[in-house]
């Protein structure tokens, strides 16, 4: 299966670098390209890519709220894109945003040629990228000062999964992957992906992105908890 990519930066230059890296991959193809917004919402729509690489701050409508359109958008229809987020990280609190608007993960742009193209095959297979460095930096600094829309109802959500459930919400909040906390809790992947899975059912998640974020609003996990 070929992964059609739409890229989205009001940077010509940076969107011809992106290219020239995705389509050296043969599973990749780059289907169009826009700069700002509203245009990637309009391209999104007129040629359904599988995934949308969203720079943040352009001019016009900006990348959090063209994410946050194309997720409303696709929402009803069977195909929904993925929207990976590449940004700098000057602007964190704009990576919060994103992912409150429904995008399935965050690089910064600094990322390595291959971790970009394989953050782009993970979220195309319904998966999130959490990249840990980010994670960690990012929630260090700015969990604490998070509008919770769960303050509330986190409690009861929480009582819903089993201690090694919870276990699991804490690692993935680290940014560990299925195979670091496979190792680290000595079972398999199988059954740590078992796991995962049943803390988004129960929790209402839509990827654990939002696991991430639930964990550190519902205090199950502080900022300098990390290590």
């Amino acid at each position: 299966m070929t992964i059609r990519v739409l890229l989205v930066d009001d940077q010509p230059l940076l969107r011809t670098g992106f290219r020239l890296i995705l389509e050296a991959e043969p599973d990749i193809t780059v289907v169009g390209q826009a700069g700002d917004g509203k245009d990637a919402q309009e391209q999104t729509r007129a040629l359904l890519p599988d995934v949308v690489l969203m720079d943040i701050r352009m001019p016009g409508v900006d990348g959090i709220e063209a994410t946050r359109r194309i997720v409303r958008e696709a929402a009803p229809s069977a195909h929904v894109p993925k929207v990976l987020v590449l940004t700098t990280f000057d602007l964190d609190e704009y990576i919060v945003e994103a992912l409150r608007s429904g995008a399935s993960g965050f690089l910064l742009k600094d990322v390595p040629p291959d971790e970009l193209v394989q953050a782009i095959r993970v979220v195309a297979a319904g998966d999130a990228i959490v990249a840990p460095s980010v994670t960690r930096r990012l929630l260090d600094r700015f969990a604490a000062r998070l509008p919770s829309a769960y303050e509330q109802a986190a409690p009861a959500r929480l009582d819903r999964l089993t201690e090694r459930e919870l276990e699991v919400l804490r690692l993935i909040a680290k940014g560990m992957s299925n195979a670091e906390i496979a190792a680290k809790l000595v079972v398999s992947e199988t059954t740590v992906k078992t796991h995962v899975g049943n803390v988004l059912t129960k929790l209402g998640l839509r990827d654990r992105v939002q696991a991430v974020v639930l964990a550190y609003e519902t205090g199950l996990i502080t900022p300098g908890a990390i290590s």
